[in-house]
């Protein structure tokens, strides 16, 4: 089995996922703090914003306003406006960014990857061909094209 080192994700991976820790729930509750810039669209019951560390440019999360671990815990509207929504940023990242194809999911709970296992959101990463190298491996450095705040500039619009 290869394996694909990521250490600089070690302390997001690991946080506790109480509720006081959540970043989520605090983009949410302070729209005015520093995470502003990372903010794309505010929906009734959900939010777009850019990972903070990203897989890729572009990389986005939509999440539910209300902080809870499962899918299953949403409400139907919940449920629609998230896939809604995810849509609507695909559409944005694919006018705004020209990628060539996505990834999209959820990790659901600590054991299937999530970061953050008690606020539930969805992953939209867009994907380039060769958009992987080896900087990540060899030189411990994720090549990104473009600031987070250009990224935003770029799609925020779309999402209006």
């Amino acid at each position: 089995m290869e394996r694909l080192w990521t250490p600089w994700r070690s302390d997001y991976v690991t946080k506790t996922g109480d509720a006081s820790s959540c970043f989520l729930c605090d983009y949410i509750a302070h729209p005015d703090d520093e995470a502003a810039g990372l903010i794309l669209h505010r929906g009734e019951r959900t939010l777009i914003v850019l990972n903070k560390f990203p897989y890729n440019t572009g990389h986005a999360i939509v999440a539910p306003h209300r902080h809870v671990a499962d899918l299953t815990d949403l409400s139907v509207e919940e449920r629609a406006e998230l896939m809604e929504e995810t849509s609507r940023l695909v559409a944005a990242l694919r006018d705004g960014m020209r990628p060539q194809g996505f990834n999209v999911g959820m990790n659901l709970g600590t054991v299937a990857g999530a970061g953050v296992p008690d606020h539930v959101h969805l992953h939209v990463v867009p994907r380039w061909g060769g958009d992987t190298n080896f900087m990540p491996i060899v030189g411990d450095t994720k090549v990104l094209p473009e600031s987070l705040d250009q990224t935003a500039s770029k799609l925020r619009p779309l999402l209006s």
